[in-house]
């Protein structure tokens, strides 16, 4: 009897674990630990921050018009770099849809990709995420090294870089709320 409740135990074992790799189950598992890990972005010290010397870069949004970065100039911008078929991207991208949602029209939101925009609109619609998408455009200039996703700025008034998060970042937490708040004030 003892035996046949090992065996038993094992085999479950061994099928939740097989669930993670062929079932959608395991997709959903994925995207649930990776937002159990993924921790608030860190603010780097005010000694250390490197200033934006140049805003011309040319961006398409989500209608497929193009525009300058520079309209983001002396305006506090939230930048995150992102691919819908990596999984730390989807699970970051809920946790920007809150952020977005309480401080759309105050905060500038990039939420960049290199993707064609058929899927990308098809990727929105599926997770009901209403955030604009930027275009990043393939070889044109950027105030930065280009990231591979997901990878996130935060920038302030000034042109300052006061975050710089490679990595699934949990972005509705209390320290970003405050950290925007106070970059709004400044």
């Amino acid at each position: 009897m003892k035996n046949k409740k090992k065996t038993f135990f094992n085999l479950l074992v061994i099928l939740f674990i097989a669930a993670f790799f062929v079932t959608p189950l395991g997709h959903y598992g994925k995207l649930f630990l990776n937002r159990l890990f993924a921790t608030s972005p860190t603010e780097i010290p005010t000694a250390e921050q490197q200033n934006i010397t140049d805003y011309d870069w040319k961006l398409k949004d989500e209608d497929w018009n193009f525009f300058n970065f520079d309209v983001s100039k002396n305006r506090v911008a939230i930048i995150n770099f992102w691919s819908s078929w990596r999984l730390p991207s989807e699970a970051e991208l809920a946790s920007i849809q809150n952020i977005y949602d309480d401080y759309k029209g105050k905060v500038d939101f990039y939420i960049i990709t290199d993707e064609l925009q058929a899927p990308v609109e098809e990727f929105m619609a599926k997770h009901e995420f209403t955030f604009p998408v930027t275009y990043q455009i393939i070889g044109e200039k950027s105030p930065f090294p280009i990231p591979t996703p997901p990878h996130s700025y935060v920038i302030s008034k000034s042109g300052a870089i006061v975050v710089n998060e490679e990595g699934i970042s949990d972005w509705n937490t209390k320290d970003v709320r405050s950290l925007l708040d106070r970059l709004l004030r400044e």
